[in-house]
């Protein structure tokens, strides 16, 4: 085993177990930092895939920024603990249904790639990457000219989105 493939193994380890903390907690905080760890996790598996500015911008906008924002809401309306709410009679089944389909599905893709990878590979493996893959310059210029439009409006979608939290968040005045 190579050190890359062990340090994959660790931080898929760590993912996965942060992202059952997350699902599983009935704290909200607790549950919060559950996604730190894992935005972390995913950070480190950009940085192993060459990809620096990727990395630091998970680290930045959503480890960072954005998890400061999740924080503050909870603390803010006093959710720390996660109430236990009614659920339908059918949730519970149609969700184990569907979890029992999509474990079908992931074993049945991993056991065809497999063999097709055994059996002389359909699979090609990808082409060697430019130096400048990932560069801040290379993902600035792509995303100011081929993909200004989406680019706009994820941004007034945001902007949408934080103005309805206030509105819906401000209360009445008396």
């Amino acid at each position: 085993m190579t050190l890359g493939l062990i340090l994959f193994f660790i931080l898929a380890a760590v993912a996965v177990i942060s992202a059952l903390g997350i699902l599983f907690s009935r704290n909200a905080v607790y549950s919060a930092l559950c996604l730190i760890i894992n935005f972390g996790a995913v950070a480190i598996f950009y940085l192993s895939l060459d990809a620096p500015f990727i990395a630091i911008s998970q680290v930045t906008v959503y480890a960072g920024a954005i998890m400061v924002l999740f924080l503050f809401v909870i603390m803010l309306l006093g959710a720390e603990q996660l109430r236990v709410g009614q659920t339908l009679v059918w949730q519970q089944p149609l969700a184990i249904f569907l979890s029992i389909i999509l474990l079908a599905e992931a074993g049945y893709l991993l056991f065809t790639q497999r063999g097709a990878l055994a059996a002389g590979g359909t699979l090609q493996a990808g082409a060697a990457l430019a130096a400048t893959f990932g560069s801040p310059t290379t993902i600035g210029s792509a995303l100011f000219n081929e993909y200004l439009l989406p680019f706009e409006v994820t941004s007034i979608l945001l902007l949408v989105a934080m103005v309805g939290a206030i509105v819906l968040t401000k209360g009445e005045k008396k």
